[in-house]
């Protein structure tokens, strides 16, 4: 099948995939239905405001400059942010956050089985929030029924979210979703409680702590790599396989920018990804050095921060390089990267993509499909992102 046909191929599937099924229109029903029932409301007022987010660390860290937003403005509310486990490591570092919730969110556990019932999980975390008690709830994720859902049976009177199916009947405020930046997105829906400046304005970052400082830099010194000498970070891996780059052109890449910047090369990622990380490795001549599955997410941070530059396929470590102002390299294909590139300065943090005529889907799960045809970051050229690289390290 030639290019032209494949991209044609892939956009009808594409176009049949983003059709409700039957299960989510009878769901969506079932939704309406169920925002007529007669809950009430909670009656005691609080300045509580809960920030409901079920997302992964990149999208979690897209939330921050809209919480920063309302804390700076508002500092007499009291912003308790509802999340995954996997993103309290993250919050921690946050002072803006006063309180951090976790839950099990229903399918978003990476490699998890479908788990509890939605439904029955719903009622019991709503008995939980109505101790805790809520004047309002912003449900970050566009399309997040199930935060709506929760916060409608949890008696929270001000329900703030985008205007989407599933989403819309449990909402007192409801946004019409436009497509711009996540972090664009959810400052549209902190206007409810401030002013919010423009895009360009808004910066992203994350507060570094000396004890992650500290820990790098003896991990660095464990290595040989002295206190001033350069390094270059690559995290290679992703949570979709769709964005997973070729070995051999992350090999090449490694080589080639370690020997024209005199840079030690570090390998970043979990710990279910040091075999993507592996192979790698061996196919480069210079020595790579791997810390995957071994530091916290401030440890990351702080690491992204000794680096000249992170590379990588969209995730959330690409976010945190950013957030530390260091320059990116992030190589896109089915996420569209109006939505989710790095936050911050093109000329410091630089996009790669092929030009299949089918990118960007937003499907990142392919799984049903054979892989060879969803080539969008595995036909990306080594000299795209060398020549990336090599720009937002001259205008660093």
């Amino acid at each position: 099948m030639d290019r032209e046909g494949l991209a044609r191929r892939n956009q009808r599937m594409v176009q049949a995939l983003h059709q409700p099924s039957l299960e989510h229109q009878f769901r969506n029903s079932f939704l309406e239905i169920v925002a007529r029932a007669p809950v009430p409301s909670q009656r005691a007022e609080s300045n509580r405001i809960l920030i409901i987010r079920p997302d992964h660390l990149g999208d979690m860290l897209l939330t921050m400059p809209a919480i920063k937003v309302i804390k700076e403005q508002r500092p007499e509310l009291s912003i308790h942010v509802l999340c995954g486990d996997w993103c309290a490591d993250l919050l921690v570092n946050f002072a803006e956050v006063d309180q951090v919730l976790t839950l099990p969110f229903p399918g978003f556990r990476r490699g998890a089985a479908a788990g509890d019932n939605p439904y029955l999980l719903a009622l019991q975390s709503a008995r939980k929030l109505r101790q805790v008690g809520y004047d309002s709830a912003i449900i970050m994720r566009p399309d997040h029924w199930w935060g709506a859902l929760l916060a409608f049976l949890a008696g929270i009177r001000q329900r703030i979210g985008y205007d989407l199916p599933g989403v819309a009947p449990y909402l007192t405020v409801a946004r019409k979703l436009e497509h711009q930046h996540v972090v664009e997105q959810n400052l549209r829906l902190a206007e409810a409680f401030a002013d919010i400046p423009r895009g360009d304005a808004v910066g992203l970052d994350f507060p570094l702590q000396t004890e992650d400082r500290n820990t790098i830099d003896a991990r660095l010194s464990d290595w040989g790599i002295a206190a001033r000498a350069p390094i270059i970070c690559i995290h290679p891996g992703s949570g979709a396989a769709s964005k997973i780059w070729r070995a051999d052109k992350w090999a090449t890449v490694a080589d080639t920018v370690a020997q024209e910047n005199e840079a030690a090369i570090v390998f970043t990622g979990t710990a279910g990804e040091k075999a993507i990380i592996e192979d790698i490795a061996a196919k480069m001549k210079a020595v790579a050095y791997i810390i995957a599955g071994s530091t916290s997410v401030g440890e990351l941070a702080a690491l992204y921060r000794r680096s000249l530059v992170v590379l990588g396929p969209d995730s959330g470590a690409l976010h945190i390089a950013a957030a530390v102002q260091t320059p990116t390299v992030a190589l896109f294909g089915p996420a569209d990267p109006i939505e989710f590139a790095p936050w911050g300065d093109t000329r410091r943090q630089a996009v790669v993509t092929s030009d299949i005529a089918c990118r960007p889907c937003r499907i990142l799960d392919w799984r049903d499909d054979n892989p060879d045809y969803h080539p969008c970051v595995r036909d990306i050229a080594v000299g795209q992102v060398l020549a990336e690289a090599r720009r937002v390290l001259r205008d660093k």
